[in-house]
């Protein structure tokens, strides 16, 4: 019988472990399936390719495509882009809560390697420097994510690149941003981008697996590529859990331990 709470128990850390680098929730929802969600208006110029859904809600004005290529759907203030937009503001508002596991502030992305968690700058944040490459190592795990919460706003510098290695099925990377983004001509960008203002994304900027959300402003394309893993959002992003389930769930399965040794002990 101790045998069998050590095991128990032993599954209890190990499971709280899992879950507090990651865990298989869709914090984007129907958000999920669109390469670019703006707000107030969507603007493109030359051929940007789309990999996914295009949405603006609740403004009107979709301009530059063509020449842009939308290899999804294109929803202009109605329901889908409605929803969406709730969903991303309900994500955003989810990502930007999460306990910080580090804080980054003061520090320049450019030549830093993140694993699993969640990182905070107080303010805004830079990727540049004489090497501006951000590597994002996910140890070979499945289901993992990166959340970087910024405080207002994301540059990035002409080429800089952020590289993911070691990646499981299903690893996510996650930004949000307290006000805006602007993504350097030729920017390598990887991740889920929620910008709270807008989003500015200059020549030959890309997106892999992600996707560029502006909740109350503009996003802006010049010449890009933009890919959500899949056309409509065929890869359902993972998330970092809400921190207070994880008590509650170790608390939980330590009570079913103790029951069953009150069971077998009489």
């Amino acid at each position: 019988m101790k045998r069998f709470v050590s095991i128990l128990a032993l599954g209890v850390l190990c499971f709280t472990a899992t879950y507090s680098r990651a865990d298989s929730l869709n914090v984007l929802g129907a958000a999920s399936s669109f390469s670019v969600l703006g707000a107030s208006a969507i603007t493109n110029t030359g051929p940007t390719v789309l990999n996914g859904d295009l949405g603006l809600y609740p403004g009107t004005s979709i301009t530059g495509f063509p020449p842009g290529t939308v290899n999804g759907t294109i929803y202009n203030d109605n329901g889908v882009a409605m929803t969406a937009q709730a969903d991303a503001l309900s994500g955003y508002n989810s990502l930007k809560g999460l306990a910080s596991t580090s804080n980054l502030t003061g520090q320049n992305l450019g030549g830093l390697t993140l694993t699993p968690g969640v990182y905070t700058y107080d303010s805004s944040a830079l990727l540049s420097g004489t090497t501006p490459i951000l590597m994002l190592n996910f140890g070979g795990l499945s289901n993992q994510s990166i959340v970087i919460q910024i405080g207002s706003a994301l540059t990035t510098a002409s080429n800089s690149s952020v590289v993911t290695e070691n990646a499981g099925s299903n690893d996510s990377v996650y930004w949000a941003l307290g006000s805006s983004a602007t993504l350097g001509t030729g920017t390598a960008f990887e991740g889920y981008l929620l910008a709270n203002t807008s989003i500015t994304l200059t020549t030959g900027a890309t997106i892999n697996c992600g996707s560029a959300v502006a909740l109350n402003g503009a996003v802006t394309m010049d010449t890009n590529t933009i890919d959500s893993c899949g056309t409509g959002g065929s890869t359902t992003p993972s998330a970092v859990p809400e921190p207070e389930s994880l008590p509650l769930l170790a608390t939980g399965l330590l009570g079913a331990a103790w029951i069953v040794r009150r069971r077998f002990a009489v």
